[in-house]
């Protein structure tokens, strides 16, 4: 802090404030009050609440001024955003700071990934606080780019920047007491520790919590919800692109534990980022759904701050950082301006903030090595029967069903009428030849195959499609691109996103990747597909760690059991 005699001064009366935010209506979620006064700031920090003079004035004229908002949980590769071009998204709607989990950059790049990352988020409007990754790769069922070990986070955990350990996705290894997991706890102990437990519940939840763990974002069910909260953990309420949990979680909160909750979005695209908004459109929605809105800005300020130890963050008072949002309306929250240590850095939907120069880009990531007249093809099997991928709306883990194959020339075929397609998912990064063959249902694909490079966790090639020369067609030009998005149709391009930065990011400006995701949608659209976010639902059918029924490269996955298993039942 610059001169704390200097600001003891100010606080005091004695000297004016640099800026001077007069007439607001104050949103202290510290106490659970709104009332009038000002608020006077000095280098970047709140000095003082009350009559103060100062060089210069802002004047609010009765509008609600709150702490800007947090988002406890996001992965800021999903928005296919560099960190610069993300924050020119995201501080318009009130955001002033990100806990992020880099793991997607670290399953591809590793430690540079996590490197590249810090970088990157460093003198922006939004503070990126980063949570080191514990799961790369997330299981043994599938090949990533890299492999982190408790000794890597024990080498970057001091990093003031770092706020714990990310999701600890291996879940049965941490409450079976597995060494290696263990060990990823221990060295985060001081710092948070993040959970994900999809459907964890009894015994073995207690037992995960007993390890350490301190909150979970996967929650689907409120009574699974609840019982994580009753054992401590903080309830993170997600709500993205394509995960939708907030609606069903909400009866949970109440004035007595929502200090115990934040609002995540965990995966958000950039186009949904700017139209439907990012924390703000989680307060919102609470709000519409019944909750207070003390509540709720409590739940996207201080709640979140105080969980990840986010020191002079998500509150307005002497000493915190003077981020703030004006906005008029206390049961409809639209930001009006958003202000990052007391200076203007959005208003009225528009990003005020100086551009920054780009980071350096790492390394390409594109290595494969297939043989697509013969990897795609499956045989027709006895039993007749196969284990198909269902995928459910709006949520990303998936359901197993078991159906009678369509069979063309002896082999297995997509089958368009039933809407049972063929999916490919080929190893890019260490060019092993690994290639896994399946079948999912809910794309409704008529025509044409669609293909990305981001496929959580690992980040393999995953292909959906109605025949396999679409299918060929758009890895050649996921590699060609240096990874991306793409969709074909009778062996041509019909819109593309290029995604160079790790297969997971665009270096092109934010309204660039708007218009390649709403093309890619609009194509998917005109090929039958009406998903609301087909590439992030596809991305999502390699993720071995949520159930039921998912594909990497070493096939298809029993994600209950974490095990391997037949494509034929």
């Amino acid at each position: 802090m610059r001169d704390l005699q200097q600001k003891l001064g100010v606080a005091r009366g004695e000297q004016p404030a640099e800026r001077l935010f007069r007439n607001a209506n104050l949103v202290n979620v510290l106490s659970g009050e709104i009332y009038p006064t000002h608020v006077a700031v000095d280098d970047g920090r709140v000095v003082g609440l009350g009559d103060y003079e100062a060089k210069k004035v802002i004047e609010l004229d009765g509008a609600y001024l709150a702490p800007s908002l947090i988002d406890g949980h996001f992965h800021v590769e999903s928005s296919m955003l560099t960190a610069p071009e993300f924050a020119r998204a995201a501080v318009p709607h009130g955001t002033g700071a990100v806990v992020i989990d880099p793991h997607e950059y670290a399953n591809v790049l590793g430690l540079d990934g996590i490197r590249y990352v810090l970088e990157s988020t460093r003198d922006l409007p939004v503070d990126f606080f980063i949570m080191l990754p514990s799961c790369v790769p997330a299981t043994p069922l599938e090949t990533a780019g890299a492999c982190l070990t408790a000794d890597d986070i024990a080498l970057m955990i001091a990093d003031e920047r770092i706020a714990g350990v990310a999701e600890l996705m291996n879940f049965p290894g941490v409450y079976l007491g597995a060494e290696s997991e263990l060990a990823k706890i221990k060295a985060g102990k001081g710092k948070s520790i993040d959970g994900h437990a999809p459907g964890l519940m009894g015994k073995n939840l207690n037992a995960y919590v007993l390890a350490g763990v301190g909150s979970d974002h996967e929650s689907t069910e409120l009574a699974e919800a609840r019982e994580k909260l009753r054992l401590g953990m903080h309830v993170l309420l997600r709500e993205g692109s394509t995960e939708r949990n907030l609606a069903t979680l909400l009866p949970l909160v109440n004035s007595n534990n929502a200090m115990n909750c934040s609002f995540a979005t965990d995966d958000k695209l950039a186009g949904d980022l700017v139209l439907e908004g990012h924390i703000d459109h989680s307060v919102r929605k609470a709000i519409r759904l019944g909750l207070p809105p003390m509540l709720a800005l409590q739940i996207a300020t201080i709640s979140t701050a105080r969980h990840y130890r986010l020191r002079n963050f998500g509150a307005i008072a002497p000493r915190y950082w003077a981020d703030f949002i004006v906005f008029d309306d206390l049961q409809n929250l639209v930001v009006r301006q958003t202000y990052k240590k007391g200076i203007l850095v959005a208003e009225n939907g528009k990003c005020l903030a100086p551009a920054r120069p780009p980071t350096p880009q790492p390394r390409s990531t594109m290595n494969l090595r297939y043989n697509a007249a013969k990897d795609f093809q499956v045989p027709s099997g006895h039993p007749a029967k196969i284990r198909v991928i269902e995928t459910v709306p709006h949520q990303i883990v998936t359901r197993q069903v078991v159906e009678v194959p369509r069979i063309k020339d002896g082999l297995v075929v997509s089958d368009m009428e039933r809407d049972i397609l063929k999916l490919v998912v080929v190893e890019r990064h260490r060019a092993t030849g690994n290639v896994g063959v399946g079948f999912v249902r809910g794309f409704g694909l008529k025509s044409g195959a669609l293909g990305s490079t981001v496929a959580h966790d690992a980040h393999n090639v995953v292909v959906v499609g109605t025949n396999d020369g679409d299918i060929a067609r758009a890895i050649e030009e996921l590699e060609r691109m240096r990874g991306g998005q793409v969709a074909v149709q009778n062996g041509q391009v019909k819109a593309a996103l290029a995604l160079p930065i790790a297969g997971l990011v665009s270096d092109r400006p934010l309204n660039e990747v708007i218009e390649g995701i709403a093309g890619l949608k609009a194509a998917a659209r005109e090929m039958g597909c009406e998903l609301d976010a087909p590439f992030m639902s596809l991305s999502f059918l390699s993720l071995s760690p949520i159930p039921e029924l998912k594909l990497t490269d070493q096939g298809l996955i029993d994600a209950v059991n974490l095990k391997t298993t037949s494509l034929f039942a």
